[in-house]
């Protein structure tokens, strides 16, 4: 998957609020967290993680190959941008309201370097007995062969406490982000779980906007022999508006909760109608 024993994380932003607390988080959990960049910070430490002034002295230094940014939305392309040029080849970016056209070049930019963008706006990865990128709260995993890909960060957190507590462990839980655009989406996350030899089952965590998920349970169909169970939430929303995510706006009748349960049952999922009910269904599809 993504993250794996050779994976060695800088923390772009690190000195900030949010930077320097998910760092001890991360630590925590085990990740290898070698370096922080932040300009004119360079030779400072947090949480004994040094920091450097520049992400290509920082990767020069330490083999850094994975970057997770906590930088303001208006320097997250640059930011970026200096990660891949540096050599980084997994960037996670936890900052939202980065503007739309920004994240259109640094997709474009991620796509010419060869590298893979998890976000923007999104609470990373985590696989439990490796490490995490990102701002998933460490105690509600537990080591198993269950991965899980969601658009909303709270949801992820909310099922994956649900599966821990009915003894279903995780390989690799993914949070994508809720914007239109995103680096990796629902079918690449996907592709990654049937590949992973650690992943024995799915879970699909999705919402009202779009088509993302009508294309993974295009993709499930013709692709995944893993079992999948998924979760859609926005059952309720008044069809034309925007439910929290910039990501979920419904129009004409695509991208609706129902078209979305709808094309996964096609496609031989079982769609929970609340989040508690994801544990049993797919202990059920794990039997069949």
């Amino acid at each position: 998957m993504v993250i794996d024993d050779s994976t060695k994380v800088l923390v772009q932003g690190i000195t900030g609020h949010q930077g320097a607390f998910h760092t001890g988080a991360m630590l925590e959990f085990g990740t290898k967290v070698v370096a922080g960049s932040v300009p004119g910070r360079g030779g400072t430490k947090v949480s004994g993680v040094r920091v450097y002034d520049t992400v290509s002295q920082a990767v020069r230094e330490t083999g850094a190959n994975a970057s997770v940014v906590f930088v303001p939305a208006r320097s997250t392309k640059s930011a970026v941008v200096e990660a891949l040029d540096a050599g980084i080849r997994t960037v996670v970016i936890i900052t939202e309201h980065v503007p739309l056209h920004d994240s259109v070049l640094i997709l474009q930019y991620a796509k010419l370097k060869g590298a893979r963008v998890l976000g923007p706006n999104c609470p990373g990865l985590a696989s439990p007995g490796r490490g995490k990128l990102g701002i998933m709260p460490n105690m509600i995993f537990r080591k198993g062969g269950t991965a899980v890909v969601s658009r909303s960060g709270t949801l992820t957190y909310e099922i994956v406490n649900e599966l821990s507590e009915s003894g279903i462990g995780q390989s690799t839980c993914v949070g994508i982000g809720g914007d239109p655009i995103v680096g990796t989406d629902f079918v690449e996350a996907l592709a990654l779980f049937e590949e992973d030899l650690e992943t024995e089952s799915i879970v699909l965590v999705g919402e009202i906007g779009g088509t993302a998920e009508e294309d993974a349970a295009e993709f499930i169909a013709a692709k995944v022999s893993k079992p999948v169970v998924a979760y859609i939430t926005g059952r309720t929303a008044p069809p034309g508006k925007k439910m929290g995510h910039a990501g979920a706006i419904i129009s004409k009748n695509k991208g609706t909760a129902g078209s979305k349960v709808s094309a996964l049952l096609d496609a031989g999922v079982d769609v929970a109608k609340i989040p508690a009910e994801v544990p049993m269904l797919l202990k059920a599809a794990m039997k069949r």
